[in-house]
């Protein structure tokens, strides 16, 4: 059985491979800071690329490309919707949601990995001229979107301990239902401390845990919920 180090280290030399596809040149500056790691690292994770037989070409005193040629199975994006996937990263990085920005923006570079090199270039450029700081390094109030989307679609319990508006705080259990963004994000769930359906803002979702045990689905459209409830 790999260790967590095995597995994290794993994950980092594939996550180092997505990025070489991503962009033309990368360094072990760039690399070291991303993953948080010593640049003695990042070359021992380079040499292990190379060993695997990935065609690594080092220029001397930038960095590392890949070979002309080498990618993975290219997915089929005309130009456009390519520049709309870009384009829309930038509404993700206004999420107040950490998991979320970070679940797409990783979503954005493997799609960027794969694209042509001309397309490449092109997608980069757009994330170049439309990247906004401040948008960056937005604050984020929440950190528990992709495990309710997860426990959401699988119909999994969630235990979390919640924050009201008079700041008193309850452990609750509840059945996700749907998520609806606005200026923050809420949670529609029912709730079985109080057995009805409740609004919890993600903000104000101290403590999260995703349960084995799985709830029975609601079987309406979220439509279907506003009408009966609203």
């Amino acid at each position: 059985m790999k260790s967590h180090s095995d597995i994290k280290r794993l994950s980092r030399l594939t996550s180092i491979l997505i990025q070489l596809q991503t962009k033309r040149l990368v360094t072990a500056t760039e690399l070291s800071n991303k993953y948080k790691v010593s640049k003695r690292t990042i070359y021992r994770d380079i040499k292990a690329l190379e060993n695997a037989g990935v065609p690594l070409l080092t220029e001397e005193g930038k960095g590392y490309t890949l070979m002309e040629g080498y990618k993975l199975p290219p997915i089929m994006f005309t130009e456009e919707q390519a520049n709309a996937l870009i384009l829309a990263e930038q509404l993700v990085l206004k999420n107040n949601d950490a998991s979320f920005v970070n679940d797409y923006s990783d979503a954005i570079d493997k799609i960027k990995s794969i694209l042509r090199y001309t397309d490449k270039e092109k997608a980069n450029l757009l994330v170049d001229r439309t990247q906004y700081n401040e948008v960056i390094h937005q604050e984020r109030s929440s950190n528990v979107l992709s495990d309710l989307q997860y426990a959401l679609t699988n119909y999994y319990l969630v235990k979390i301990e919640y924050i009201n508006k008079d700041e008193a705080v309850s452990e609750r259990m509840i059945e996700p239902f749907a998520l609806l963004s606005t200026l923050n994000w809420y949670l529609i769930a029912w709730c079985r401390l109080r057995k009805e359906f409740r609004f919890f803002r993600l903000d104000r979702i101290k403590k999260l845990e995703v349960q084995l045990e799985k709830f029975t689905p609601h079987n309406m459209t979220l439509q279907e919920y506003f009408d009966k409830y609203q």
